[in-house]
């Protein structure tokens, strides 16, 4: 940062509006649509198994970005031609490739050359719909790969080793190191935590209540297996006596076909298509799965469902996930009362360019203070100041002067401070 780079308001008491998108480095960006998640600290409910489970699910206390969609194949696949021409980790599955192996009912996503040089593609009639034969830790190295600002080579630390979870070369078949694998304080795109995963489904996104559908197409029942044009709501897909929504060759229907089918939040498929991995770890070598799936009957798509049955290296044919991202605060809660209604964080689209957008919350008004480090700690020259007012303020700011990397902000305000890590392309 030099001292000719500029804060300007953009917009005082705004509010998050989503992350619409990520860009990539070379070539052709994988743009992950998202929903904002607002109602912040709305309570949870408790589960209605009928052992009486004592958990509550769905309080979140912050707001947050989740996929609009499932990750697809052709995201997967772009995600592959960047980090997996050797393929360190076995980010692909050789079942995916359905033409080779129609009975294990994969994806389609064909591997083409020898390690050092592997290629990836799928088919246009598979590429939107959800990747399959992806392991948790396939979807975690996915994640780092957003966070990183999509970068091309070899996986390691400043591609899919690092980011939002460190992973630093643990195999992709060891589940109990993979287990103990968390979110970064610093994360940016990740897998939901269960409580996000619930609430984007759930949720009656009535403001800061307890109440909740049983289903995630804004239903308490009746939900149909249908794909019908128009969809006349209430839909996914799922299994009926065996008869499946779709049948071969895709099984899976297209991101968002049951159109007018989506959660109050506006996600779809959270119920039917792929079961979607989440963060939680409810017992050892487990990682809590949630949604039902194409191949499943459609009580797996209640709310109260949970599958714990998922190590975090498991693939198969009804397995995938959805990203979400962290869009004002990666800390949900502070652990003192030092940064107590004090906020910062990226208000999108992200990474930058040459403008990037900021979501600074002041608990009163103040003069702000920031400050920008690179990935080794060091304080770069050009810090900036500014007043702003109490509330919630969008600010643009100009970091056309930054080289491409990873970068550290902090924000300083009243003696309180809060960081947010960010990306900056070419």
């Amino acid at each position: 940062m030099n001292p000719s780079h500029t804060l300007s308001i953009v917009l005082v008491a705004g509010i998050l509006s989503g992350i619409p998108a990520v860009q990539a480095q070379g070539g052709p960006p994988v743009v992950i649509e998202t929903v904002t998640v607002g109602n912040p600290g709305n309570p949870g409910e408790q589960s209605r198994l009928p052992s009486g489970d004592p958990t509550f699910y769905g309080a979140v206390e912050y707001m947050y970005a989740i996929g609009t969609y499932e990750v697809t194949a052709g995201q997967y696949t772009a995600f592959l031609n960047a980090v997996a021409a050797t393929d360190t980790y076995g980010l692909y599955n050789t079942r995916m490739d359905y033409d080779a192996d129609p009975s294990r009912e994969g994806c389609n996503i064909k591997r083409d050359g020898a390690p050092g040089g592997y290629s990836y593609s799928v088919a246009p009639d598979w590429a939107d719909r959800p990747v399959n034969y992806v392991s948790w830790a396939d979807a975690a190295r996915f994640a780092n790969w957003l966070h990183n600002g999509q970068p091309t080579g070899a996986q390691e630390l400043a591609t899919t080793e690092d980011g939002s979870y460190l992973l630093n070369g643990i195999g992709e078949n060891d589940d109990g190191q993979l287990e103990e694998v968390g979110r970064e304080p610093d994360a940016t795109w990740v897998i939901p935590s269960e409580e996000e995963w619930y609430k984007a489904a759930y949720h009656k996104n009535d403001g800061v209540t307890g109440n909740y559908w049983n289903y995630p197409t804004g239903a308490d029942g009746g939900v149909s297996n249908e794909l019908i044009d128009p969809d006349p709501g209430n839909n996914a897909t799922f299994s009926v006596n065996q008869v499946r929504t779709i049948g071969a060759p895709h099984y899976r229907t297209e991101a968002g076909a049951h159109e007018n089918s989506a959660s109050p939040y506006g996600t779809f498929d959270q119920g039917g298509n792929v079961m979607e991995f989440t963060e939680a770890v409810p017992e050892s070598d487990i990682r809590r799965i949630r949604g039902g799936s194409w191949f499943w009957g459609g009580t797996l798509l209640f709310a109260s469902d949970v599958d714990d049955v998922m190590h975090s290296s498991d693939q198969f044919n009804d397995l995938g996930f959805r990203v979400a991202m962290l869009a004002v605060d990666p800390v949900s809660v502070p652990q003192d009362g030092a940064r107590a209604g004090l906020r910062f964080g990226i208000a999108g689209p992200h990474p930058f360019r040459e403008d990037a957008r900021v979501l600074i919350v002041l608990p009163e008004a103040a003069r702000v203070h920031i400050d920008v480090f690179d990935i080794k700690g060091r304080r770069l020259p050009g810090s900036v100041d500014l007043a702003l007012p109490a509330g919630a303020n969008e600010v643009k700011w100009n970091i056309g002067g930054l080289a491409p990397g990873v970068y550290l902000a902090r924000l300083t305000a009243n003696g309180r401070s809060a960081a947010v890590r960010f990306v900056r392309l070419r």
